[in-house]
Order: C-alpha cells, then sequence, then structure tokens
C-alpha cells in the first residue's frame, strides 16, 4: 500500500515537472528573445555610457567615468533646453490627455444615439498609426496652417502684429498639443470606458437615494473605483508621451548615438531621459498608492488581522444598504 502511495506521488510530481517543462518550452522563445535583444542591450548601452571605443577598427573601450554625463549638462549647449522644451510640451499633453479621455469616456458611457460609433471614431486613430500620421502632417505644417502669418488670411495681419510672434508661437504649440491630444487618446478613453463600466449601477442607486449629488458621486464613487485604470492610464500615457515618434529628445539621441556613432555619449543621453522618466513613474506610483481603491476584506485578510474585524467589515456593509 505505501509502495502504491509513493508511486503515485512520484507519478504526480513527474506529471507536474512535465507541465512545466511544457510551460517553459513555450515561454523559452519569449525568454531567448528578451535576452537578445532586450537585456542584452541594455546592459551593453550602460556600460558603453561610461566608455569611449578607443580604436576604430574593432570594439575596444576605455573607461573614461562619468565624463559623458558632466559633458552633456555642463559643455552640451543643445540637450538641456531641447530636455526642458520636451518636458515642457509633456507638462501640458500629460493632464490634457487625461481629463479629456475621462470626459470622453463618461459621455460614451452614457445611453446616447450612435454611442458604438463614437467610440470606433476616438479609436481609430491609434489603430491607423497616430504617431506616423501626425509626423507627416506636422512636416506638411497642417497644425501651423490654421494660424499662417504668411498668408494673413484666417487671422488678419494687424493682430498678429499686436500680439507679436512670440504670443502666436505660444498659441501654435498649444493647438499643436490639442491635436496631438485628439489623436493619442483613444486607448485611454477606452481603459477609461471599461473602468466605468466595472462599476455597479447599485452604488449609484444607493448614493441617490441617500441624496448625492452628480459632483459628490462623480468624486466620491466613481473617481474611487476607476483609481486603478487612472493609474494605468497614468503610467500609458507619460511613457507614450516621452517615446512619441515626433519626440525631439530621442531624435537627438539616435543622432549621436548612430549618426554621429558617438556611442557611449548617445548612451549616457539615454540613460539620463530613462532614469528621469523612470522617477516620474515612481512618483506617480508614489501619489496614487494612498487613492487607490482596495476591497477592505481583502486587505485585512491579507494583513492576517482577526476573523472578528472582517465579520465586522461585511456586517457594516450589510447595514450600509
Amino acid at each position: 500500500m505505501e509502495k502504491q502511495l509513493k508511486s503515485k506521488k512520484r507519478l504526480r510530481l513527474t506529471l507536474r515537472q512535465r507541465d512545466q517543462f511544457k510551460g517553459l518550452f513555450f515561454v523559452s522563445p519569449y525568454i531567448i528573445g528578451m535576452i537578445a535583444f532586450f537585456i542584452y542591450p541594455v546592459c551593453t548601452s550602460f556600460v558603453l555610457s561610461f566608455s569611449d571605443i578607443a580604436s576604430i577598427v574593432g570594439f575596444d573601450l576605455k573607461f573614461v567615468g562619468i565624463e559623458h554625463y558632466k559633458y552633456a549638462f555642463i559643455v552640451d549647449n543643445n540637450f538641456v533646453p531641447m530636455f526642458l522644451d520636451v518636458v515642457g510640451n509633456t507638462v501640458l499633453k500629460f493632464p490634457l490627455t487625461i481629463v479629456f479621455a475621462l470626459i470622453i469616456a463618461i459621455l460614451l458611457n452614457k445611453k446616447i444615439v450612435c454611442r458604438g460609433m463614437f467610440r470606433v471614431i476616438f479609436f481609430i486613430p491609434f489603430l491607423l498609426g497616430a504617431g506616423v500620421v501626425m509626423q507627416q502632417l506636422r512636416i506638411q505644417g497642417v497644425d501651423r496652417a490654421v494660424l499662417s502669418i504668411m498668408d494673413g488670411k484666417i487671422i488678419p495681419y494687424n493682430i498678429l502684429n499686436y500680439f507679436g510672434a512670440d504670443i502666436v508661437n505660444a498659441v501654435q504649440t498649444v493647438f499643436g498639443i490639442i491635436v496631438q491630444v485628439l489623436w493619442d487618446s483613444g486607448v485611454q478613453i477606452l481603459l477609461f470606458l471599461s473602468g466605468l463600466q466595472s462599476i455597479s449601477p447599485a452604488l449609484y442607486e444607493a448614493a441617490k437615494i441617500d441624496g448625492a449629488t452628480e459632483w459628490e458621486i462623480f468624486w466620491k464613487i466613481t473617481i474611487p473605483m476607476i483609481s486603478p485604470m487612472m493609474l494605468l492610464n497614468l503610467v500609458y500615457t507619460l511613457v507614450t508621451t516621452f517615446v512619441d515618434i515626433d519626440n525631439q529628445m530621442l531624435s537627438y539621441i539616435s543622432t549621436y548615438g548612430f549618426g554621429n556613432l558617438e556611442f557611449g555619449y548617445g548612451a549616457a543621453l539615454g540613460w539620463i531621459y530613462f532614469a528621469f522618466v523612470g522617477v516620474l513613474i515612481a512618483l506617480v506610483f508614489a501619489i496614487m498608492k494612498g487613492y487607490m481603491h482596495t476591497n477592505e476584506v481583502e486587505e485585512v485578510k491579507k494583513r492576517g488581522h482577526k476573523s472578528r474585524r472582517i465579520l465586522t467589515i461585511e456586517t457594516n456593509k450589510k447595514r450600509r444598504y
């Protein structure tokens, strides 16, 4: 009898090991690709950022320490202004995209005529490759055609002369950002919409019975319930904004790394940019951590509190309804 039990255990372990082997087999192409095309290049670029290529023929590295990083902030006259310009555009575009996507998602979540058609319209730019399309439109000057200074057809010359070129350029920049927001908010709208549709209608009905206004319902029910989607959208928008195809900073890094063949300096610029974006993402997580909606009962269970506490929470919830 004992031998049969032992043989069954061995068989179970063998089957489990087979399942694990099958899983590893199917995941192995991704793991190999991850190591070969992501982890290895990232590690190599980190080493290059502290080195220079000593010889033209071959790949001999000469360690230079943090000289590339010093050069970027002290000597290079183009890096810091361009970096600040990218950050400024992101500061404008980032909140506009989130707010616009949330407003449109709330409107599309209501029962309106042609709701499905409007959802498709806002998501089409993402399917069409909005980054490439917007880049071509900007090359052709479409975003500046509305405020054309050359012909004076739309805005008279006297108005343009009165406000000055600086004001006109600022308005042109804002207009371009608005067009970008309209084109780049499809995914955010979809994520917010999925979060809104996951909220139980019973919560809204109970709030209305208690006499809550629409404003109170929005801030005390809608926003807390979609906080996980809010965090996802914040991180997604932040990353996509900084790696946009029209980003001047990325073009500058690519020019040094591949155009001028200054691999060390290009890698250093890339790591500075990466570190800045990483710090911003960490700040977003730290700020949103205190506002995330969680199931109180599940949190108590995870922390290992006594069952009386869990029963008290469940009893209080039943009393509320």
